[in-house]
């Protein structure tokens, strides 16, 4: 299990290299800002909770592959098949989550300032979907889960979707609306949440659901 877990590491390190380092640079260089805004909302609040779980996650997701290194067992024993699977899903969400940033341009923000007004991104991968880069973060974060599938792991990997779903929820999707209004409903009704197809929200007398 050690060349696994090497791997994994390795790869980890990658995307945060270019998704977070490289990305930040880039975003610096063509805008003059760093693009991260970091927590939101009151301690204990939700919001703050999605915040303090990603830094879980990305915390988690390190140390799996380093606990397997000293000997932590991984649940499946030694699956080559599940842990080759891992590596594939891993490195599509890793390339998956370079390109959805890349269609974000100058919009691309880690974390929301509520008194921020950026462009709304609706075509390339966001076209059909309207978080590509969360959901392509979820399946960097089940490869690597699944390189080394032991209980950080898997803990790592549930904090994230927590984070991912809290942030979306909570943050993002209330904020895009007061920014865009009637230009987000629109997009919203047509794109889904995560994936193409799923989690329109179609406008109502009493509102759009979500």
């Amino acid at each position: 299990m050690t060349g696994w877990a090497w791997t994994a590491l390795a790869l980890y390190g990658f995307w945060l290299l270019t998704a977070f380092g490289i990305r930040t640079l880039i975003q610096r260089r063509r805008t003059g800002d760093s693009g991260f805004r970091g927590l939101s909302g009151t301690p204990g609040s939700a919001s703050w909770w999605a915040g303090v779980l990603f830094v879980v996650a990305l915390l988690g997701s390190a140390a799996a592959p380093v606990a397997t290194l000293v000997s932590m067992p991984v649940l499946t024993g030694r699956a080559p098949a599940v842990h080759g699977a891992g590596l594939v899903v891993a490195v599509l969400g890793v390339a998956g989550t370079l390109i959805a940033q890349r269609a974000m341009g100058a919009s691309w923000r880690v974390g929301v300032d509520q008194k921020e007004r950026a462009a709304l991104v609706s075509d390339g991968p966001f076209a059909r979907v309207r978080n590509p880069i969360f959901t392509t973060m979820a399946v960097t974060g089940l490869g690597l889960a699944l390189m080394v599938p032991n209980v950080l792991a898997l803990a790592a990997l549930a904090a994230l979707i927590i984070a991912v779903e809290l942030q979306v929820r909570v943050v993002e999707e209330p904020y895009l609306r007061a920014a865009h209004g009637p230009a987000y409903a629109a997009y919203a009704a047509t794109a889904g949440r995560f994936v193409p197809g799923l989690g329109q929200q179609r406008p109502s007398p009493g509102g759009p659901n979500s």
